[in-house]
């Protein structure tokens, strides 16, 4: 993303400031939702769904300002795909993860989507990454075993917002 905002920088001030206020949800909807799932492995629709719009709206704004129409469009598909390999695997073992999970993808989806397909890529898998980490450590600790329920979402927020902060967008 900070590739993508440098960008944004040389295109288009209206641009600019609607993926810099994008990347403001993400990390505020980032922090609270980590917090809240950690405390009760629950991710709330009151803060989940409405992120689709808001982030949609903003990450739209951000490419038809800038005059770069491709980017929504990669967004949306980002959202579709991500939500979809998430339902697919909840639909396979529903016991693996939530459904807000499930949600969860989709949004994040919107954000790596709007940078291109390899971040959606990276960006699953970074969380599945980050959640073996934090499992591992869960288990190194002895604060749990392999059977210990761990909540994912701020496994998969992590992976998205490093991906977003370190993979380089595309020219």
């Amino acid at each position: 993303m900070v590739t993508r905002l440098a960008q944004l920088w040389e295109e288009s001030t209206l641009a600019l400031l609607c993926a810099v206020a994008a990347c403001g949800y993400f990390l505020w909807l980032a922090l609270v939702l980590s917090v809240i799932d950690i405390r009760t492995h629950r991710l709330p629709d009151r803060l989940v769904l409405p992120a689709y719009p808001l982030a949609g709206v903003l990450l739209l704004a951000a490419a038809l300002a800038a005059k770069e129409p491709h980017h929504a469009l990669n967004a949306a598909g980002g959202a579709l795909a991500l939500g979809a390999l998430y339902w697919l695997l909840w639909a396979l073992y529903p016991q693996g993860m939530g459904f807000g999970d499930v949600k969860l993808a989709g949004v994040l989806g919107l954000y790596l989507g709007f940078l291109g397909w390899s971040h959606v890529l990276w960006g699953a898998a970074a969380g599945f990454v980050a959640g073996g980490l934090w499992g591992v450590a869960v288990m190194a600790s002895g604060r749990g075993t392999a059977k210990t329920a761990i909540p994912f979402g701020p496994a998969m927020l992590v992976g998205a917002g490093m991906v977003m902060a370190l993979l380089p967008a595309p020219g």
